[in-house]
């Protein structure tokens, strides 16, 4: 044999083994319908397909794992851990207690008592702030609702709290159940009951005809800006009730007159120019003095001028007038008698100043 045969036989016999390296041991012959745990060792099962596995004691007429082509049929399940990402295609019932580290949903509709050992919180979207979120009640009538709405909180019922409870902002009550609290300085009442106390520190305004001048410390009925301590003013007039120095004044402001009445009948008026008028007897008790600043109290009348008795003017003088309007029957006394002179003198004409006669002779 050549060398030539000799290689060529070799290779012949390393293709063989190299073959029967390739080839499979054949697989053990397993009776049908029988399958032990000595006969599996490795590799992948296919073309798989069972009506399910019994348990004739516990579920004797139905199989309780049942293998199809997407999924395992099991009536329960006992584990320690599912690993993974899982997702319940169906309705989930738990009748234990599900313990969660965050718990994500978009509805929750449920019958239950919530404890929490954290606080309830409503988070805003895309950055936004979290508007239209809170409680909602719904069902008979109205949604109600305690939300949070542009930067306030919103409620759509009345909210009531226990009689000895209060309302507080930043720490100070504000508002108890029969009273406003002290750090309560400003409002805007329209309609209070009755008031046992009033007290205020500023101007003051009642139903548009009162007004209180806190500044001036002047009070007017019927004008806003008063001329006296008290006025009282209708359109065109003004009265008013004023101080000064040493002196108080009560009067019309403007040019009206004034009436001093009894039983709404006028006693006494005086005139915007200052003329009074007595409209019924007038009782002086004491002396009168017209005309002049001081006087003596000896006599009754004291008058600085002339004076008309009876529609007669009497007057005093050392002589004859010169001038004026006289008429007969006016009398001028003489400021200086003297024996064998006379008492004064009598016009007996009427006129400029008029013709006068001597009377009353002084005797000597």
């Amino acid at each position: 044999m050549s060398i030539d045969q000799v290689k060529q036989s070799l290779q012949t016999l390393g293709n063989a083994i190299e073959q029967i390296a390739k080839t499979p041991a054949p697989s053990p012959e397993i009776a049908d319908r029988s399958l032990s745990g000595n006969k599996i060792n490795g590799g992948m099962i296919t073309n798989f397909n069972s009506v399910g596995i019994r348990d004739s004691v516990h579920y004797p007429n139905e199989q309780v794992l049942v293998i199809t082509d997407d999924k395992i049929t099991v009536p329960a399940i006992k584990t320690g851990a599912i690993v993974g990402d899982t997702k319940v295609l169906g309705s989930l019932n738990v009748e234990g207690e599900i313990t969660a580290q965050r718990l994500s949903v978009n509805e929750i509709n449920a019958d239950i008592r919530n404890e929490r050992t954290s606080n309830l919180e409503f988070k805003g979207e895309n950055g936004n702030a979290p508007f239209n979120k809170g409680l909602i009640w719904t069902g008979n009538g109205p949604t109600r609702q305690f939300t949070y709405q542009d930067g306030h909180l919103f409620s759509s019922e009345s909210i009531n709290v226990l009689r000895d409870k209060e309302y507080q902002i930043n720490g100070s009550t504000v508002l108890t159940g029969n009273e406003l609290g002290a750090s309560v300085v400003k409002s805007n009442l329209r309609t209070v009951g009755t008031l046992q106390a009033l007290k205020v520190s500023g101007d003051v305004s009642l139903g548009g005809f009162v007004f209180w001048d806190n500044e001036s410390q002047r009070l007017g009925l019927g004008i806003e800006n008063p001329n006296g301590a008290l006025s009282i003013a209708s359109i065109d007039h003004e009265f008013i009730v004023d101080y000064g120095d040493r002196e108080f004044n009560v009067g019309t402001y403007t040019t009206s007159k004034l009436n001093l009445v009894t039983d709404n009948t006028p006693r006494i008026t005086i005139g915007s120019e200052g003329n009074i008028v007595l409209h019924k007897k007038v009782s002086i008790k004491g002396s009168l003095g017209i005309g002049v600043t001081n006087f003596q109290e000896d006599v009754s009348i004291t008058t600085a001028g002339p004076i008309r008795l009876q529609g007669k003017k009497q007057e005093v003088g050392d002589s004859l007038p010169t001038g004026g309007n006289y008429s007969k029957g006016d009398i001028i006394w003489n400021t200086n008698p003297i024996p064998t002179g006379y008492i004064g003198w009598v016009c007996i004409r009427e006129g400029t100043p008029g013709e006068w006669k001597q009377f009353g002779l002084i005797a000597s």
